[in-house]
């Protein structure tokens, strides 16, 4: 099992060799594992490799299977396994590239790859349609050509059926299993499931047992020859039985250690039936980012930033608003061909329905029904091992029927939620399959609309304080009380003890540093809107007070940096808010007037005031560098750390958070020093952070007792970090503030020399660091700062 895992972003011009080389130095660190991003043949190109072309081959822009083997014979040299993210869910939608999806556009349903790939066969006329013409059909003839037995358009090839080389391409067109379309028609025409509203990926069936046995046989094969260790599986919400796959995953590996993407609302456990070591930690970033960060002062500044940007309540001002408005928008635009078919599956099984109370429901309805308790689903979704009642509730329900004027009408809500919560009886029942049909969609379309709504949408939109609009987190309630950290760690350590934690990934949108710097603001909340009001002026032709808001944040959070890395986060930002321009709707005179504004202002001269205003800040913002990392680090989990942030390492959103590396960093500093630290000791006490280990809060006394959270794991380490040091300075600092440790002398891991015994001042522990790591040692002697 892992005690620590480091993950590295494969791509073509970081290849496995790339990796073997850094190998020597990644063990140094003192982690067990190295965390691949997926190995598996991609399209050409691919710098995450999602997007899987080949279950059967390792990617040879990598170094192929040799490369990969080569790799994990590096790593057991150096004592070191191989954890591989893999992807259940979809596959490229590139047919050149994707000999399974070829054969199905060439020979239809009747191939016999069709059962792998989410197809509705009964929509489109039986026709696969592809979303890949920059026009209407008619205006891009000129550019599809016929090339033996292949359909070409620009860089796209498709096959042709057999017999239709030589027919006049209007005729050709209408011959083939598939067709090409202008790509605006995806939203409401695409008849294949795709990954959230990405076209190029399509949903893949592996609820068949012949598709998982063939898109899982080379992992499965790595994983028996002792090549790979570990798995990190990818976006299980997305699959139609998330709970049977991961039963026959674990079987067909023997039980390996296997964490799951999966997103949990603040609340929500994982499903105890599931047979994995956990998830990949997003909730454990809730917890960390939220105890170091003020919850009063959160919600004061929420209040001078809606005095600043004056948002709509709607579109940014109001959290829970903000979200379900971003939920209708998306269900009526990215998804609004899944929620049409979640509609006919409805209406048929209401016509085709025994049960006369179900008859004579208008699509309308039962549309309206879907859409309002869809945007009311409190969590990604529900599944088969889960009550779906406690998911799709009976309070949503009285809620959805408002939007109805007709009482009668309203009926369509009950009726849909009938459909969802009650058991869909035996195979042999009337109705069996559509139900079951029915709820899988249902499922499926909600997993997608709340990661489309809420994260690539609504975290956009209300934007108080950026550090909690992160993945897995819920800036309607931001800031994490201490015994809340504490009860989520005990529940951790009892339930789910080898689940991963992170706080940095290739999918958050600022990496921990940043975060950890913009948390500093809820201790100053007054301070900062003084500023922005000072630095933001009309002659700087502000676009929009939300944008210009999120913008001085970023570059408070990120520090000193290249504008074009500012420019191009910024420009996501906006594009995916939707509110003004979009990625599908773009508009040129407010993305000029955006970047305009990022280039005179944050990136301006007035930017220098928030730069001095970040370094009089520094010590705090050290802090919480500090702390997270330490947290991170000995709480109960199997941490991860993302390539590069053993150091200080500031990065903003996708594609910034992917930028190469560094092995080793060219400079080592505090934070370096801390994370391998914290990680050797783990290697050298395996017992005291594993499966069988214990965790205990400990808790100061004193006039500053809330600002040092501590934590003790198995009477053997003890962690300490400060929290809101700024509010702690104002104070008057630590005084003669105290914490008690358990029996025993406690030797400074982090600054060798040191130690301490019983009821520790808490200024001597953090005399030389904010943050204090302790081993339970034999030694007699203790250090004078006790």
């Amino acid at each position: 099992m892992p005690t620590a895992t480091y993950r590295l972003q494969l791509q073509p011009a970081f290849p496995f060799a790339a990796a073997a080389a850094a190998v020597p130095y990644l063990a140094s660190l003192g982690v067990s594992h190295l965390h691949l991003s997926p190995v598996l043949e991609a399209v050409p190109g691919s710098t995450h490799g999602y997007d899987v072309v080949d279950h059967a081959r390792v990617r040879e822009e990598l170094g192929g299977e040799d490369g990969l083997r080569a790799l994990a014979r590096t790593a057991r040299e150096h004592g070191l396994g191989l954890v591989v993210d893999i992807v259940p869910n979809h596959m490229a939608m590139a047919p050149r590239h994707n000999h399974a999806l070829w054969e199905v556009l060439r020979e239809g349903p009747g191939s016999a790859y069709a059962r792998w790939f989410d197809i509705d066969w009964d929509a489109q006329d039986g026709r696969v349609l592809l979303p890949v013409l920059g026009g209407p059909v008619g205006a891009e003839l000129d550019h599809l050509r016929v090339d033996g037995d292949v359909l070409r358009y620009h860089d796209h090839a498709f096959p042709l059926r057999a017999g239709t080389e030589e027919l006049p391409l209007p005729r050709l067109l209408d011959a083939q299993w598939y067709r090409p379309v202008w790509w605006r028609l995806a939203r409401t025409e695409l008849n294949y499931r795709r990954f959230f509203s990405i076209s190029e990926l399509i949903g893949l069936r592996v609820e068949d047992p012949e598709v998982f046995d063939a898109t899982h046989a080379k992992i499965l094969e790595l994983l028996r020859e002792g090549v790979v260790d570990g798995l990190r599986i990818d976006h299980p919400d997305g699959l139609a039985d998330p709970d049977g796959y991961l039963g026959r995953l674990n079987e067909a590996t023997g039980g390996r250690w296997t964490v799951v993407e999966k997103i949990l609302a603040d609340g929500e456990h994982l499903p105890p039936s599931w047979p994995v070591a956990g998830t990949t930690g997003y909730d454990a970033l809730r917890q960390i980012d939220g105890v170091f960060t003020d919850r009063t002062g959160a919600y004061e500044l929420l209040g001078h930033y809606r005095a600043f940007a004056a948002p709509q309540t709607d579109r940014g001002g109001n959290w829970e608003a903000t979200a379900r408005r971003a939920a209708y928008k998306v269900l009526t635009h990215e998804l609004a061909t899944e929620t049409d078919r979640l509609t006919r599956v409805a209406a048929r099984l209401c016509a085709a329905s025994p049960d006369l109370a179900l008859r004579d429901r208008a699509p309308w309805a039962l549309r309206t029904a879907l859409e309002e308790l869809l945007v009311r689903l409190p969590v990604y979704r529900p599944y088969a091992s889960t009550d779906a009642s406690a998911v799709v509730t009976e309070a949503a329900a009285e809620e959805a029927r408002l939007a109805f004027v007709v009482r009668e009408e309203a009926d369509a809500v009950g009726i849909v939620r009938r459909l969802l919560v009650e058991p869909p009886g035996d195979a042999s029942a009337p109705g069996h399959a559509g139900r079951v049909e029915f709820r899988t969609r249902f499922a499926q379309t909600a997993s997608a609309l709340r990661a489309k709504a809420v994260e690539d949408t609504a975290f956009y939109r209300f934007v108080p304080l950026l550090s909690t609009a992160e993945v897995g987190g819920d800036p309607g309630a931001p800031g994490v009380p201490p015994e809340e950290f504490h009860a989520y760690c005990a529940r951790v350590q009892r339930d789910w003890p080898l689940t991963g934690t992170v706080v940095t990934t290739h999918d958050t949108k600022r990496s921990a540093d940043v975060r950890a710097a913009l948390a500093v603001l809820t201790e100053c909340p007054a301070h900062w809107a003084r500023l922005l009001a000072e630095v933001t002026t009309a002659e700087e032709g502000v676009p929009d007070g939300q944008l210009a808001w999120a913008a001085w944040q970023t570059v408070f959070g990120l520090g000193p940096a290249e504008e074009e890395r500012i420019q191009g986060a910024l420009l996501k930002h906006v594009r995916e808010a939707g509110m003004y321009t979009s990625w599908t709707e773009q508009e040129p005179p407010y993305e000029e007037a955006v970047a305009a504004f990022v280039a005179a202002g944050p990136c301006g001269p007035a930017g220098e005031r928030v730069a001095a205003f970040r370094k009089a800040l520094e010590p705090h913002v050290r802090a919480n560098v500090l702390g997270t990392a330490l947290v991170q680090l000995t709480m109960p989990g199997v941490p991860d750390v993302y390539q590069g942030t053993e150091s200080e390492y500031r990065a903003l959103v996708d594609p910034d958070n992917r930028r190469p590396v560094s092995f080793p960093a060219a400079a080592p500093g505090e934070k370096d020093a801390l994370t391998s630290a914290a990680l050797r000791l783990r290697a050298r006490r395996p017992g005291a952070f594993g499966a069988a280990a214990a965790y205990e809060p400990l808790t100061a006394d004193g006039p500053a007792a809330e600002h040092c959270l501590a934590f003790s794991r198995s009477g053997q380490v003890v962690t300490a970090v400060t929290r809101l040091s700024l509010r702690l300075t104002e104070a008057g600092g630590w005084r003669d503030t105290r914490l008690e440790l358990p029996p025993g002398r406690w030797a400074d891991v982090l600054s060798p020399g040191r130690e301490f015994t019983g009821h520790a001042r808490v200024a001597a522990l953090f005399d030389r660091l904010p943050v204090v790591l302790l081993e339970r040692t034999g030694e007699q002697t203790v250090s004078p700062a006790e």
